[in-house]
């Protein structure tokens, strides 16, 4: 994917200025017009090039929450904005994060505004982020802005970093006993294949069953193991394909188990960015173009992508949204009401709330049960193997 600098209008006639991915220069093109600007000028940015590898580093995560905050504080205690990133710089003493704030700064020194001075550091900083700091500065309430950015940054953070860790047991319980399992089957059970022959002894079935796993998984072991990470690669290469990863993406969100609680999750997100994008000033339109960005499931961004188009020509939301529902049917409702009641925004932002709350239940709720699920499984698959190998140790003893 390379990366393209583009000058727009949009349908009102304001001058839009940003950056995009796409595969080539007519992909990116085809994209803008989708979105319904007008192109102006559009040129392959120098972010495409391996320097932004490096350039990304320099402020992500809880860094760039922690320059918000910092940020926003400075100001609301009256200092200038220019003096302000002056002081982030000398606190900070990383060098890729100082040579960051540095041309920051010198774009604001020079007269730039803020937004404008983060729109040229390619790639570093969001959509979401650049367009909040435009529309704070427009309602010259740019501190109360920062803070609500820092505010829907820390949740992004905090909700990541709570599936994250939620996470980290299970995939090490499953990684673990798997390994044991094929150490087992591999090398330890073969071991006794001669020993049973030499000694005569009746082999039960389950027995035979498990004497010739252990002996396939010794012979084709690594054959296998290099298929499946064969599969996984080829199926890693097919989701490339944007319409077979939409499919694939819309039929996850349909799964009986996990598919509701991504449902909660997108749900939250989506309605975190929209609500606050609109609580700040963002046009409805520009900010669904953002929040169609930060969407991670693609079904879901073509879906967002459909509802644009939708509001452009004249439609809701809630009716965009509700056609082909991936979301929860208590959002698309509260969608409903928001847009009705015309307060849509504080709606969305109350959505995200909901979701927030529900997602992390329904994490919980998964965990609780995950985690002694695969506890039970694995320790019935490990007696299963030493019964195999002890019954016919105990057929012996009892002819003796």
């Amino acid at each position: 994917m390379a990366h393209f600098k583009y000058r727009a209008l949009d349908a009102d006639g304001v001058a839009q200025n940003g950056t995009l991915q796409a595969v080539d220069q007519n992909a990116a093109a085809a994209t803008l017009q989708k979105r319904g600007l007008l192109l102006l000028s559009l040129n392959a940015s120098a972010s495409s090039g391996p320097g932004i590898v490096m350039r990304r580093s320099a402020l992500n995560g809880a860094a760039l929450v922690s320059f918000t905050q910092q940020l926003a504080t400075l100001i609301g205690a009256g200092q200038p904005l220019e003096r302000a990133l002056g002081t982030l710089l000398r606190q900070n003493h990383e060098a890729k994060r100082q040579a960051l704030l540095e041309r920051v700064r010198e774009q604001v020194k020079a007269g730039k505004p803020l937004s404008q001075a983060l729109e040229e550091e390619h790639g570093q900083f969001s959509s979401l982020y650049i367009s909040m700091v435009r529309a704070g500065e427009a309602g010259g309430s740019l501190e109360n802005t920062l803070r609500q950015l820092s505010d829907y940054l820390e949740r992004s953070q905090k909700l990541r970093g709570e599936v994250i860790n939620a996470l980290i047991y299970p995939i090490f319980l499953v990684v673990g006993v798997l390994g044991s399992l094929a150490l087992l089957l591999a090398y330890v059970v073969p071991q006794f294949v001669p020993i049973f022959r030499d000694l005569g002894v009746p082999i039960p079935l389950i027995t035979h069953t498990i004497l010739w796993l252990g002996e396939f998984l010794s012979a084709y072991g690594l054959l296998i193991l290099g298929a499946l990470v064969a599969s996984i690669w080829g199926v890693a290469v097919l989701r490339r394909d944007p319409q077979r990863r939409q499919r694939h993406d819309r039929r996850v969100l349909t799964l009986k188990v996990i598919g509701p609680l991504l449902q909660r999750i997108e749900a939250a997100r989506l309605a975190r960015t929209l609500g606050t994008l609109l609580n700040n000033g963002v046009p409805l339109l520009q900010a669904m173009s953002i929040v169609r960005q930060v969407c991670g499931n693609h079904a879901l961004r073509a879906q967002v992508e459909h509802a644009t188009e939708w509001v452009k020509g004249g439609g809701t939301l809630a009716q965009a949204f509700g056609e082909h529902p991936l979301l929860p049917e208590l959002a698309l409702q509260m969608i409903e009401v928001g847009e009705q009641a015309g307060n849509l925004d504080s709606m969305l932002l109350k959505v995200a709330d909901v979701f927030d709350v529900e997602a992390k239940r329904g994490i919980d709720r998964m965990l609780a049960a995950l985690v002694p699920s695969l506890t039970v499984i694995m320790a019935v698959m490990v007696a299963v193997i030493m019964l195999a190998i002890m019954l016919p140790l105990m057929s012996l003893t009892s002819n003796i």
